[in-house]
């Protein structure tokens, strides 16, 4: 009897090549993301090193990436130079006001949209996507002129205070489109069972689109805690300043070097919250991004 295909000498070195094949496409696949990571990697390990370095060695000629010895002062020094306990107050109490507004005001905003008709729905929609191409110095003057008349200046409500219009038009579309991909006899289901419009909202549907609200409150998440042009526009009072406006200082002045090895401490320190909420949400939040193209 003749053997088969598979089992012949030819099937057998035709499942190695493609095997081959396999592991050598998965290889490239690995050695380019590698690369990229390093590429990505290295600015932040310059801002490590730097922040560790003595001023003078900042700007030695050739570089030196690995300071000797590391000057572990430099995070204490900065600290004390200007009130960061402060600002890490100001921005710690803007970014949580703000994240839980976003996360509110979008989520019921985007289940209006994606279980509810009513007239114009649709092209209410599309202008609130529209406003995604509006650069934001358009609107900036008008804004600014709106919170002086209601005489809010120099307080934190122009931070937050928008916040509670779901005025992120990508948040509202990446939790409108898993609202969407819900079926809507989870909702019927509900509904027989006694449930009333908020019970079901909140016990049917919030647990379905976990994911997509991680997503939207890290997103936020960042901005609040970046946010440099909000603060420095409405601030006026240096209690109330935030970490963003606090390094600021370092950048010197007519009379005053800047300080970057202070300035390089700083900013480590203010990246590593953000670092840690992306790398605990991590799962959660790549399938949040993953499958918003998907549902809907």
């Amino acid at each position: 009897m003749k053997g088969n295909a598979a089992t012949s000498p030819g099937g057998l070195t035709l499942r190695r090549r493609r095997r081959m094949k396999m592991r050598l496409s998965k290889a490239i696949a690995y050695l380019v993301v590698t690369l990229g990571a390093i590429v990505l990697l290295v600015p932040f390990f310059w801002m490590v090193t730097t922040s560790l370095k003595d001023l003078n060695e900042v700007f030695a000629y050739p570089p030196k990436w690995i300071p000797k010895p590391p000057q572990w002062r430099n995070y204490q020094d900065a600290w004390q130079a200007v009130p960061f306990g402060r600002y890490l107050t100001n921005t710690t109490f803007v970014t949580i006001l703000g994240v839980f507004a976003e996360v509110v005001s979008s989520t019921l905003v985007a289940y209006g949209f994606s279980r509810y008709w009513f007239p114009g729905r649709d092209a209410l929609f599309f202008v609130l996507l529209a406003t995604m191409m509006l650069p934001f110095h358009v609107t900036l003057i008008p804004t600014y002129m709106i919170w002086k008349n209601l005489k809010l200046l120099d307080t934190f409500d122009p931070l937050v205070l928008p916040a509670w219009t779901a005025w992120g038009p990508f948040y509202v579309f990446l939790l409108r489109q898993f609202f969407m991909g819900i079926p809507r006899d989870l909702e019927e289901a509900a509904t027989i069972d006694g449930a009333n419009v908020i019970q079901t909202f909140g016990y049917v549907m919030l647990p379905q689109v976990k994911p997509a609200i991680l997503s939207v409150a890290v997103f936020a998440f960042r901005g609040y805690w970046n946010n440099f042009l909000g603060p420095l526009l409405y601030l006026n009072s240096m209690k109330k300043y935030t970490l963003t406006l606090g390094m600021y200082f370092f950048m010197g002045g007519v009379h005053e070097a800047p300080k970057w090895h202070w300035l390089m401490a700083m900013s480590t320190v203010f990246a590593l919250p953000m670092l840690v909420i992306f790398f605990v949400a991590q799962r959660h939040f790549v399938e949040g991004i993953s499958l918003t193209g998907i549902k809907g």
